[in-house]
């Protein structure tokens, strides 16, 4: 079954693709790699929400958070590709978490996206990555990620 169709099974939509708050573009396609710029949680071009982990948010919240963000993402690579089916792999994700100093499970935040990745696209989900945190996101966000895919 391809993750187009595994999103249906799941009920979820993903959202519109959200405008670059930037001179940049939301994914980039070079060859078989695309190259998915850092999302955030964005619904409807407007931060659907903001805070520090360990301060203002829970580690459950910010997992929660990382598959929203992942769900933009995916918005982004359905944008480009026009299909999720054509994505062949996940090669590497950079999970940046905006926490306070003494926040010590960016892993755990992160594992939102990776485990949605794994249970839309089985082991073609699986990739590399870093879990990082960050003194500060754009916009105060708790979560940025950004991808590198192979695709049809």
């Amino acid at each position: 079954m391809g993750a187009e169709q595994k999103l249906k099974e799941m009920g979820l939509m993903l959202p519109e693709q959200a405008t670059a708050v930037g001179n940049y573009v939301p994914a980039v396609r070079v060859g078989n790699l695309l190259f998915v710029s850092g999302h955030g949680p964005f619904k409807d071009d407007q931060i659907k929400i903001a805070g520090k982990l360990g301060r203002d948010l829970t580690v459950e919240e910010g997992y929660k958070v990382a598959r929203n963000v992942t769900m933009n993402c995916l918005a982004s690579i359905r944008s480009v590709l026009g299909d999720l089916d054509k994505v062949k792999r996940f090669v590497k994700l950079l999970g940046m978490v905006n926490c306070t100093e003494d926040f010590k499970e960016q892993p755990k935040v992160i594992n939102g996206c990776s485990d949605l990745l794994v249970e839309l696209f089985g082991d073609s989900g699986k990739h590399a990555r870093s879990a990082v945190g960050m003194q500060a996101l754009p916009f105060e966000i708790p979560v940025e990620i950004e991808m590198i895919l192979e695709v049809e």
